[in-house]
This record gives structure tokens, sequence and C-alpha cells, in this order.
């Protein structure tokens, strides 16, 4: 509404224009509530005005205080990272935030037991000094992460095998596998035997 009321009179133009024009400019639920206006209630643009107001001004958002920023903590999963991301977001929506306020909030919203510690050695910190400090904090704590994930990985083990390969690794063992050929098997003493039907002499012969 300020901005339309400022460019009607940068244009000079009378009541009549603004009435008309104004529906223009109008989109969505603000148009569904013009056209919802009941008939001969706007005898002018002051008319108009007062309704808008008077039907949006609950609907604007308060500006933030910068103590909304003690309720801007870090949550138990959020990465410090996120967590500053978050933060400055928040800082963005503050007007006349000052950096004493800003890293007083900040200090004691973090879990980073190291990083809040060494933001305490100094009263007043600015925000681009926090992010060149904080980098390398994010750096150990992203590191810290990636090797306590790698231990949490179950190890596989390898079945045992049997057959050809246990053996083979006996033999591997013992120095190789023998090559000395197996002596033949002893054989018993003969008791029996067949008698001969003819005379030694001519057996030799």
């Amino acid at each position: 509404m300020t901005g339309y009321k400022t460019r009607m009179n940068l244009e000079g133009v009378g009541d009549e224009v603004r009435c008309r024009t104004f529906p223009v400019t109008l989109a969505g639920p603000a148009i569904r509530w013009f056209n919802s206006l009941p008939q001969g209630s706007v005898a002018g643009f002051s008319d108009i005005s007062r309704a808008s107001l008077a039907q949006f001004t609950t609907r604007i958002a308060k500006a933030k205080h910068p103590i909304n920023l003690l309720g801007v903590t870090q949550k138990a999963d959020e990465t410090t990272r996120k967590y500053l991301d978050r933060f400055n977001d928040e800082c963005l929506e503050i007007e006349g935030l000052t950096d004493s306020v800003a890293s007083l909030c900040l200090t004691n919203g973090l879990l980073n037991d190291d990083f809040r510690k060494y933001l305490t050695t100094r009263p007043v910190w600015t925000m681009q000094e926090i992010q060149t400090v904080a980098r390398e904090y994010i750096n150990d704590e992203e590191v810290s992460r990636v090797v306590a994930a790698n231990k949490r990985q179950p190890s596989y083990t390898q079945p045992r095998k049997h057959g050809n390969e246990e053996r083979q690794k006996e033999h591997a063992r013992d120095g190789g596998p023998s090559r000395t050929p197996r002596p033949f098997p002893r054989v018993g003493k003969f008791t029996n035997y067949t008698p001969l039907t003819l005379p030694f002499m001519e057996v030799y012969q």
C-alpha cells in the first residue's frame, strides 16, 4: 500500500484513477478480498486504504529482536557447519544487530566444546572472524565423523576352506608335498606249494 501511494503521488493522479488502478496491483487473497467488499462501501481511495490496512496489518510479520537469537541453539544431531548457516540466516532477519550480541548468542548456542572455549578468549568477534575461525573446527569435526563411520562398518571374515585348499596349506607348512615313492607292501611267507609232476632233472632241462 505504501509503495502504491508513493507512485500515485509521483504521477500526480486523482482519487478516481487511484481507485480504478489499485485492483490491478492485487493478486491471490488480496484481490479476492477486494472483490468481496460490499457495494457502496468505497466512496474514495481513503476508504480502500483503511479497509486494506485493517484486513492485512495483522498478517505483517513482526521484526525479530536480537534476543531471539538466544533461542537459536545447535541441535544434538546438527553439525557445526549447518548450525552456523542457520544462525547466519536468523541474523539477516534482525535489524540493528551488533557483533557483540551476535557472537554472545552464537557462543551460547554452540555444542562444539573446543570451538566454544576458543570464542570465549575474546569478548567480541565479528561474524566474518567467526566464520574464518570456524573452518578449522568444522574440518576437524567432519574428519572425526568419517573416521567414526568407518569404525562402525562390520568386518567380514572369509569362510573356512576345506578339501584340496586345506590340504595344500598343510603341505606348505610341512615344506611341500613328499615326492618319495611309497614302498610296496611286504608279502607274507608262502607255506603252500603246488606239487611237481616231473622229476627235478627234467624241470631244469
